[in-house]
């Protein structure tokens, strides 16, 4: 694993090494601790300005048993090539003036004074990475939920990836396996740009209330250009359609065991060379309801500890993280087609 985490740096590592003055990376860091995704992401330059495309393969040779005096006939692979586009998302911050000029440290009081910008931007980038869907929404990058949305058997598709948790309303929500890799899934970032998100002080304005007075304000402009794309589906699983309701109340450990089973069962979709850097994701729902479970020590695949004085649960090792950004409001995935 220290091989692959060195070889594939994360949204952070970037950042620290493309803004020499350490600015970009302290914002970094900040989003971070609000967001566990962000520390996991590994991210790539674009091949193509904004775009990235990637070659999948999609069909292997098989080989042909012959014969004797019998020829056979010449194969070859099959691929197909997908683009992935970033998405730019922008926002102004104005202080007033009067307010960040009575501050000791006015770069660290206006710093303060951004945080809700920091959360608001994290947020929604958080929710584009799980629910982007260029088809309804093009100025924003595809998603992971939009690539994993039917539940099949096909082991040639993506669908076949997508486990069912067996919600049937609009209450559901899902737990996603991903192994994040340069050669997985990954994130993406405009050829030639800074990585991650960007502040730019543009000092004093005129600003104007909500009525139209004027005062004087600074301005900030933040910047996040951001995509992802997953070159090989089989190193994501979706666990879909599990109906929050059904985790409340005496119906608890059934369905935190229905959880143990369909992780058990995520895990074997991964295929054996398990490349990249798996992390389990889920929202405080679930893993409120994976922490209850893993106390009663039932179950030796799902551990809970502390390290460094913060509390961990695992299964079979591998991290379970809460992501906020998961919603409890999911509509009921359906068979693919």
């Amino acid at each position: 694993m220290a091989i692959l985490t060195d070889m594939n740096p994360t949204l952070l590592d970037v950042a620290r090494r493309t803004d020499p003055n350490g600015k970009v990376a302290t914002i970094v860091e900040l989003m971070s601790a609000q967001n566990p995704i962000l520390q996991d992401m590994v991210v790539v330059e674009c091949n193509n300005g904004m775009t990235h495309r990637t070659t999948i393969r999609t069909g292997l040779p098989k080989g042909t048993w012959r014969k004797m005096y019998q020829g056979v006939q010449p194969e070859k692979s099959t691929t197909r090539q997908v683009d992935d586009v970033c998405g730019m998302l922008e926002t102004y911050s104005e202080i007033d003036k009067a307010l960040a000029d009575m501050a000791p440290d006015k770069a660290a009081f206006m710093l303060t004074e951004s945080s809700a910008f920091l959360e608001g931007l994290n947020q929604t980038m958080a929710n584009a990475t799980f629910y982007g869907d260029t088809a309804v929404t093009p100025e924003r990058f595809m998603g992971l939920a939009a690539r994993y949305n039917a539940i099949g058997t096909n082991k040639e598709k993506s669908s076949f990836n997508v486990l069912d948790g067996g919600g049937k309303a609009s209450d559901n929500t899902s737990v996603w396996l991903l192994y994040w890799g340069a050669q997985t899934v990954c994130g993406l970032y405009p050829r030639g740009s800074k990585v991650g998100l960007q502040h730019r002080d543009l000092g004093e304005v005129t600003a104007f209330d909500t009525e139209g007075g004027k005062f004087q304000a600074y301005r900030g402009h933040y910047k996040w250009d951001l995509g992802l794309t997953v070159r090989d589906w089989r190193y994501a699983v979706r666990i879909a359609n599990i109906d929050v309701n059904a985790l409340e109340g005496t119906t608890g450990s059934n369905a935190a065991a229905d959880l143990l089973t369909l992780l058990v069962k995520a895990t074997h979709r991964i295929p054996a060379s398990k490349l990249g850097r798996p992390v389990i994701y889920c929202n405080e729902t679930i893993g409120t309801a994976l922490d209850l479970q893993a106390l009663k020590k039932t179950n030796m695949m799902l551990t809970y500890k502390e390290v460094d004085g913060a509390p961990k649960t695992s299964f079979r090792g591998i991290p379970i993280k809460t992501c906020d950004a998961i919603l409890d409001t999911e509509a009921k995935v359906g068979n693919d087609a």
